[in-house]
């Protein structure tokens, strides 16, 4: 009888098997927990979440449709009187031409990011970096300052001989939709920054000596590989932008009336909590939606990325 090796392989030879199997990692060595250890674990944040987000969530939705009747009075209010249709309009397109602005804007800016290297790039990262360590009440006031009658950008207008009286920029569309472009445009910035890094630099080199210039090589390799950060920031900046409510109160007035202005009227002024759940379950169907379609354009995005 031919005897069993169990030793190590030789020669690049694979051992025989003594028919004993090896013994399998643990989870805990693979970097896994148990299962009963990981609920523990999260319990605590679920019970947060549970508390402090989903029940009050559930209460306002229940109100909406149980208050002053049970029905869908408060929801056909809504979808029925042109003024709230024009709010909820008025927020949609807001929230796109922000998300626009913001991604026109900001992808040179991560653009230059990613290719920057040295002192250069930590200033570029602290410009993009601090106005989101300031708040947003402050930098909706700076805006006032830099917009009003009497402010900066008509002082230096006036005293270049541009203007002989000054404008009126606050409290219209343009007021809201500069300073919420401002604002959000760090959202789109840092995720397509980190999409444009994870670009291996031999693609590019390899578009190159294949014959593609600087335009077709942007159009051909990095656009698409950059895909996901565009749909991902893309998202963000939606998403904030249709709960904006700060920003369009101070600087668009009663004339530029947003969603969120609308429902904090109708629960803290009117004291009307159902119909302010109702404007509230929209805005939150609307948020949904919008997620749902970028995540599917974020799946398309890495097929073609892949492709």
């Amino acid at each position: 009888m031919s005897a069993v090796s169990d030793g190590p392989a030789l020669d690049g030879l694979p051992a025989q098997s003594t028919g004993v199997a090896a013994p399998r990692p643990s989870g805990l060595l693979r970097g896994q927990l148990p299962g009963g250890l990981t609920v523990l674990l999260i319990a605590p944040l679920l019970a947060l979440l549970a508390f402090a987000f989903f029940a009050p969530i559930l209460r306002i939705l229940a109100a909406s449709v149980l208050e002053p009747r049970p029905g869908l009075s408060n929801y056909a209010r809504l979808l029925s009187q042109p003024l709230y249709m024009d709010v909820i309009i008025r927020t949609l397109w807001i929230s796109g031409a922000c998300t626009a602005l913001a991604l026109l804007l900001g992808y040179p800016v991560a653009v230059l990011m990613a290719r920057t290297r040295g002192g250069w790039a930590t200033v570029i990262a602290a410009c993009v970096l601090v106005p989101l360590w300031t708040s947003t009440l402050v930098r909706s006031y700076a805006w006032i300052l830099l917009l009003d009658r009497n402010g900066i950008l008509n002082g230096l207008m006036s005293k270049a001989g541009l203007i002989s009286q000054p404008i009126d920029m606050l409290y219209g569309n343009a007021a809201v939709l500069m300073a919420m472009t401002h604002m959000l445009m760090p959202f789109v910035i840092l995720p397509i920054y980190s999409a444009l890094q994870s670009i291996a630099p031999e693609l590019g080199q390899a578009a190159t000596n294949l014959g593609a210039g600087p335009v077709r090589r942007f159009w051909s390799v990095t656009l698409p590989l950059s895909l996901p950060g565009v749909s991902a920031g893309c998202l963000l900046v939606f998403v904030m932008a249709l709960g904006f409510y700060v920003t369009p109160a101070l600087l668009g007035g009663p004339k530029t009336l947003m969603i969120a202005t609308l429902i904090s009227q109708q629960a803290t002024e009117l004291l009307n909590w159902p119909f302010a759940g109702a404007i509230s379950g929209v805005l939150l169907a609307l948020s949904l939606g919008i997620a749902v379609t970028f995540k599917r354009w974020l799946d398309l995005g890495r097929v073609v990325a892949h492709d």
